[in-house]
């Protein structure tokens, strides 16, 4: 799907989550002072209101949360089915991301389902989608 991706807009806020992929790295907005993950971005923390943030990596592992598959071809060009997750990280309780499941069939993909970051390249813009993780280590 890279090839037909709609590239995101890239912002000072967001750069380091839509580039990181260039280096594999997947990267969240962190608080300094309380260590809490800031998905989407923002410049002040949720939890401590610290505008205390930096740029950190994650190990990219986590599990499928819910996941629904699309087989209508909403634009020319992209082949269906695919399919849509939300996707827990290991870091953090409620980091997730909206991404697509890559690598399997549908039909393989299970709730709590390990999974590990992989990107699609769209551009300047390195897209986070998800690959099932054999090993089983991401819960």
């Amino acid at each position: 799907m890279s090839e037909d991706r709609i590239a995101p807009l890239v912002t000072d806020l967001n750069r380091h989550f839509w580039t990181g992929g260039a280096e594999g790295l997947l990267q969240f907005l962190r608080c300094v002072n309380c260590g809490l993950y800031l998905h989407p971005p923002r410049p002040v923390c949720r939890a401590c209101l610290s505008e205390k943030v930096e740029v950190a990596a994650v190990s990219g592992r986590g599990h499928v949360l819910t996941y629904t598959v699309n087989r209508h071809p909403w634009r020319p060009g992209v082949e269906v089915p695919y399919v849509v997750a939300l996707v827990e990280l290991v870091e953090q309780q409620g980091l997730r991301l909206t991404t697509n499941l890559v690598g399997c069939a549908p039909e393989d993909i299970e709730i709590s389902m390990p999974v590990y970051v992989d990107f699609e390249r769209t551009g300047e813009v390195f897209v986070p989608v998800f690959r099932p993780d054999a090993s089983g280590r991401s819960i």
